[in-house]
């Protein structure tokens, strides 16, 4: 059993980022490479399970995350993290076929800096070490993994976490799904504008309108949408989304859309104080899960197909996974593979498995809607009980209460949307019935 660490002093008391000693081996329990928020949050999950963790990322671990992440407030509260936030917004609606639905759900705006010091100052607690640096290659042997850095130090573990995003540095081996990839991508502005692009304190999920687009653009494009909030003090949040394309919707035809929606309602941009760019798979492949690496957070593809959110999954799934590692690594004969699965098994257990295939059957049926079956199918979507809809987007249903839900969308739908739900159902046999079989 690997005894627990002599706690290091608080964070406030260290340099902004803890170093392992140069040119020298760095021995841990478990070694993550990658400081967002998935691989901050795995670290300190492991080390408060009472490993040594030893983390690296080519940037310091306290350099601020470039996004802003939105999140539900009831999937914060659960985690205690309900007071990290900047924003809270109890305004929140969607607009389709011109018409606004309100959305009986609070809305926030995740506070990065103090969330992530937080993250940071109870991994130090626990004596967790980051080193800064390019992870350059990684090695098995029998009894743990060796993480080479650019210098040319090293840092040794019983086991390697690829915490890296979508691009992975290591975990690159992948599932073969047939499917082409999909990708979320969206351009936004934080700054002043001319006049409010959204009403006083409200915060605009997602508004379809597309009246100024030409029709051609209607019918040969894929559907857009504007995601707003209301940042107080003349400051708002305005981004132009493409929920899920392949290809990819360009950026450039995102800003290029962004700039004519607001011309179309009177506002122009006054002042810039942050550009945002976002471009990340909704199905990717799950990693390979029959070797040495363990992933988390995108390397993982624990982005949800139904929303493109992740973070709140990846602060609150860390502690399941750091249980299932330490238990693991606590039997000093377990290899690294042995600890990857643990750690494999308690991130995506069967049912996960099941509920995440009937998310990406679903998208397949979003990326064949046209504008008017979008509409439609939101439409029905938001007017389903509060408690359906949110369990959705939040993947917390089980899996007999997400099948439910599906079936009530089809159910309620228009018959334009129920025609593209058969023919999607009919084009994606395997994918379904692989879920239902739980394979």
């Amino acid at each position: 059993m690997t005894a627990t660490p002599t706690p290091a002093p608080p964070l406030a008391q260290q340099p902004a980022t803890a170093h392992a000693p140069s040119a020298a081996t760095t021995v841990a329990d478990v070694v993550v490479v990658g400081a967002g928020p998935a691989g901050v949050s795995l670290a300190t999950a492991l080390a408060e399970a009472g490993l040594r963790v030893a983390g690296l990322a080519p940037h310091a671990p306290d350099a601020p995350w470039p996004n802003t992440y939105g999140i539900w407030e009831d999937e914060l509260a659960p985690l205690g993290l309900a007071h990290f936030v900047t924003h809270r917004w109890t305004d929140c609606v969607v607009y389709l076929h011109g018409r606004a639905l309100r959305l009986d759900r609070v809305y926030t705006l995740v506070d990065n800096r103090r969330l992530q010091a937080h993250l940071l100052e109870r991994g130090a607690a626990r004596s967790v070490v980051w080193r800064q640096g390019p992870a350059q290659a990684v090695t098995h042997d029998a009894t743990g993994s060796t993480v080479t850095v650019g210098d040319g130090a090293t840092l040794r573990g019983r086991v390697v976490v690829d915490a890296t995003g979508h691009r992975p540095v290591f975990l690159t081996a992948r599932q073969v799904t047939g499917h082409p990839i999909a990708y979320q991508a969206a351009y936004g502005i934080v700054g002043r504008f001319s006049a409010p692009p959204v009403r006083a304190g409200q915060l605009v999920l997602m508004d379809f309108r597309p009246d100024y687009l030409t029709p051609a653009e209607r019918r040969d494009q894929p559907p857009t949408f504007l995601y707003a909030m209301d940042l107080g003090d003349g400051r708002y949040f305005v981004e132009e989304t493409s929920l899920a394309a392949a290809p990819a919707v360009p950026l450039t035809r995102l800003e290029e859309r962004l700039h004519r929606r607001l011309a179309h309602a009177g506002v122009r941009v006054v002042e810039v104080e942050h550009v945002e760019h976002c471009l990340f798979p909704m199905n990717l492949p799950l990693p390979r899960r029959d070797g040495p690496l363990l992933g988390y957070g995108g390397a993982a593809s624990m982005v949800h197909p139904a929303s493109g959110y992740q973070v709140a999954a990846a602060l609150g799934r860390a502690r399941r996974v750091a249980d299932a590692v330490a238990a693991a690594v606590q039997r000093p004969d377990t290899s690294p593979a042995a600890i990857a699965a643990a750690g494999w098994e308690a991130l995506w257990s069967a049912a996960r498995l099941r509920r995440h295939r009937l998310y990406l059957f679903g998208l397949q049926a979003i990326l064949r809607f046209d504008e008017e079956q979008t509409h439609d199918f939101f439409t029905t979507f938001f007017r389903l009980p509060t408690t359906q809809w949110a369990g959705y987007l939040s993947n917390t249903l089980t899996t007999a209460a997400l099948v439910r839900t599906m079936l009530r969308i089809f159910a309620t739908a228009s018959p334009r949307v129920r025609s593209a739900l058969l023919a999607n159902g009919l084009g994606e046999v395997g994918l379904l019935w692989a879920a239902l079989r739980g394979e």
